[in-house]
This record gives structure tokens, C-alpha cells and sequence, in this order.
């Protein structure tokens, strides 16, 4: 993300040696990152596994998935870089087709290997490793037939403080704030334990139903930025602010859709994930419904989240987003789950409230951190429209 959102910058300012320069870096950083992973992690899987303490029998059962899902690691981190630098080229569509492609391959090759070759676990992570292997192919191909700056050259890649620097001052935020929300959720699975296995699993359900809508803010997000970057490094600061506003109607929009349609199917969509094997388990479904009907109406708030997110990765202020997102776990979800455990006996339902409070304040959270970087923007957008003064020497 960093990587695109430099690479979008440069090529809006007409920089396109810049863009060059960063396209080749960013995808030479992607091996390289590949290479230390696959050398570090594959080949001393069991080793690793048993520094985790995992139990010797699932060692032996596991260490061959282990190395799969490494190598799957690998290619994908380099189709990650791919798909930034295709996004900031404004191929949306075409990542999209892409995906659905890997989704197709993914559920076939699974439903052949399990169905029809009666395979185990592992081979359901070579499917995904194959369907991976499918990206880094087209990746290959069409990183070296793109034309004009955004075309792969050995040439150009510069392992320089001049070139490195930039994106990983805004990486480096993005990257810790992905691993301390993800550290966070394990925390938050951990401490709904305490209402049972059950609850722990129907929190996974009824965050998989809000990915239904969620998953739309954030395509809109990244979308959004690499756009946001290429106009403010054109100077464009008032139409950054201009998208930002559109795209904030937009996902306040799609959360409001979303409420209205969770709602009256949630009883139908928690019905079908508590069955199991043609057992229908009711007590799993009341437990999702129990949580999903107070996290769903975060919806709206996680839109202006997401709004304020690819405005504030636009405009470089990486460090903002992690700070919104490590708050939005260590801040205003693990205290409040502690909290309803400690003075409620409140049941399954704590862990619901807890995401609806989390989610909601988030989202005015970054309504707070939005209002002065857009009198920011505002403010360079005036000077942006001053007319420009000329001395007596110049020709008219």
C-alpha cells in the first residue's frame, strides 16, 4: 500500500522516472521479503512449530500443511505488490476479474481434491497454492508487457535511502497496525472464552456476516486512496476533498443498506451457518443473532471509518490510520469486553455490545482526526486558487 500510494504520487506529478524507479523497487522488495520467508520457514517447519509449542501429533500431521501455506505466503506477498501497483495504474476492473478467476480455480480444485481424490486438509492449501500460482503467472506476464512507466525494468530498480525511505515511512505504519489488530482479535477471541466455545465461534460467524458489507468499505478504500494521492500530488486539494465527501455519502450509504438487509435476513443467515452435517443447532444460531444485531449497527460508523482511512493513506498520514485502528481494538474494545465481564452478567450479548461500541467509536474517532487535516487541505486548496503575481521584467 505504501508502495502504490508513492507510486500514484510520483506519476501525478508527471514524475514518471520516479515511477520507474518505485514500480521496479517496490516489486524487487517483494522478493526479497519472499526469498527470507521461504528460507527462514519452510525448510524448518517443525522446528518452528515446536517453538510454538505445538503438540507433537498435530506436528506430524501439520507440518506439510505448515509448508504449503508458507510457500502460498510467498506467492502471495508478491501478488500483493502486484495487485497495489495495478491499482495505482487504476486497473480495478481487471484485479477484480483476477480475483474472481482465483476464486474459481480455489473452489474447484478444493471440491476435486476432497470429493473426488478424497484428500485431507493439505490438499485444500495446495488448492489455495495453486490458485495463487495463477496471479503470480499473470503477474509475470503482464509486469513486463505494461507499457510506458509503469513497465518492469531491472534497470531501474534502487535499493536507496532516496527510493526505500519514502515507502517505508509509510508502510512501516500500515504493516504494525495490520499485525496489532490481528493481535488484538486473537485477544478479543480469548476473552469471549469466558461465555463459552460457543460464543467464540458465533463472534467468527457474525464477523463474516459483516464482511458482507464491510468488504465494500474497504474496496471502496483502496480504490479511493491510490486516486486521493494521484490529485493531491497534482495539487488537486480540492478534489481530494471532493472524492473524500463522495466516497464518505457512499459508505454511510452502503452501512444504512446494510442494516436494512441484515436485519431482516439475519434470522435466515444464522440459521444457515448453525447447520452442521443436516444438524440445525438453534442455541449457535441465538448466539450469533444475540451478537450480530448490536454489531451490525456499526455499519454506518465503519463507512466513515473507511471514508477517512483512504483520505488521510492519500494523503500520506499512515501513521493516523494505525493509530485509529490500534484504538479501535486496544482502546475501545478490549477495556469495554473486560468491563461488561467484570460489573455485567450479561451473556453471548457482551461480546455484541462490545463491537457495536468498538465499531461506533471508530467511526467518531475519525471524524475527530478528519477535521483538521481537511482544514488543512482546506487551506492549501485557497492557496491553490490565489492568482499568481508577475514581475514588471516578465512578457506579457
Amino acid at each position: 500500500m505504501g508502495g502504490s500510494i508513492k507510486i500514484s504520487e510520483a506519476y501525478s506529478q508527471g514524475d514518471y522516472e520516479a515511477v520507474q524507479r518505485r514500480t521496479a523497487t517496490v516489486y524487487a522488495l517483494a522478493v526479497v521479503v519472499s526469498i527470507v520467508i521461504a528460507v527462514t520457514l519452510i525448510p524448518f517447519a517443525e522446528p518452528f512449530l515446536r517453538l510454538l509449542r505445538t503438540p507433537e501429533d498435530l506436528i506430524l500431521a501439520g507440518a506439510g500443511y505448515f509448508r504449503i501455506e508458507m510457500l502460498t505466503l510467498v506467492i502471495s506477498f508478491f501478488n500483493t505488490v502486484f495487485i497495489a501497483v495495478a491499482r495505482s495504474q487504476g486497473h480495478a476492473a481487471r484485479i477484480l476479474r483476477l480475483n474472481l478467476a482465483v476464486i474459481a480455480v480455489k473452489l474447484s480444485l478444493s471440491a476435486f481434491f476432497v470429493y473426488v481424490l478424497r484428500g485431507g486438509v493439505t490438499t485444500i492449501a495446495a488448492a489455495t497454492l495453486l490458485s495463487q500460482a495463477l496471479v503470480l503467472v499473470y503477474a509475470l506476464f503482464f509486469m513486463r508487457r505494461d507499457e510506458g512507466a509503469f513497465r518492469f525494468s531491472a534497470r531501474n530498480i534502487r535499493m536507496n535511502k532516496d527510493t526505500l525511505l519514502p515507502i517505508f515511512h509509510l508502510s512501516y505504519p500500515i504493516s504494525a497496525e495490520k499485525m496489532l489488530f490481528a493481535a488484538g482479535k486473537v485477544i478479543v477471541n480469548s476473552m469471549s472464552g469466558v461465555y463459552g466455545g460457543l460464543t467464540v465461534g458465533a463472534l467468527g460467524i457474525s464477523n463474516n456476516i459483516g464482511g458482507l458489507t464491510t468488504s465494500w468499505h474497504i474496496g471502496f478504500t483502496d480504490g479511493a486512496a491510490p486516486l486521493i494521492s494521484q490529485n493531491q500530488g497534482a495539487g488537486k486539494y480540492r478534489r481530494t476533498l471532493q472524492l473524500y465527501f463522495w466516497l464518505l455519502l457512499i459508505d454511510v450509504a452502503i452501512g444504512l443498506a446494510g442494516i436494512l438487509m441484515v436485519s431482516s435476513a439475519l434470522p435466515w443467515l444464522a440459521g444457515v451457518f448453525a447447520q452442521s452435517k443436516n444438524n440445525f443447532d438453534p442455541e449457535f444460531r441465538d448466539a450469533i443473532i444475540a451478537i450480530h444485531r448490536w454489531e451490525m449497527l456499526g455499519y454506518v460508523t465503519l463507512g466513515i471509518n473507511s471514508a477517512t482511512v483512504a483520505l488521510l493513506m492519500g494523503y500520506g498520514h499512515t501513521k493516523l490510520t494505525m493509530l485509529l485502528n490500534v484504538a479501535r481494538v486496544f482502546v475501545f474494545r478490549v477495556p469495554v469486553l473486560w468491563a461488561f465481564h467484570r460489573f455485567t452478567s450479561l451473556g453471548a450479548e457482551a461480546v455484541g455490545l462490545t463491537m457495536m461500541v468498538s465499531n461506533v467509536s471508530t467511526g467518531l474517532a475519525a471524524i475527530a482526526i478528519a477535521i483538521p487535516v481537511i482544514r488543512k487541505i482546506l487551506k492549501q486548496s485557497r492557496e491553490e486558487e490565489l492568482p499568481q503575481t508577475f514581475t514588471k521584467e516578465e512578457p506579457q
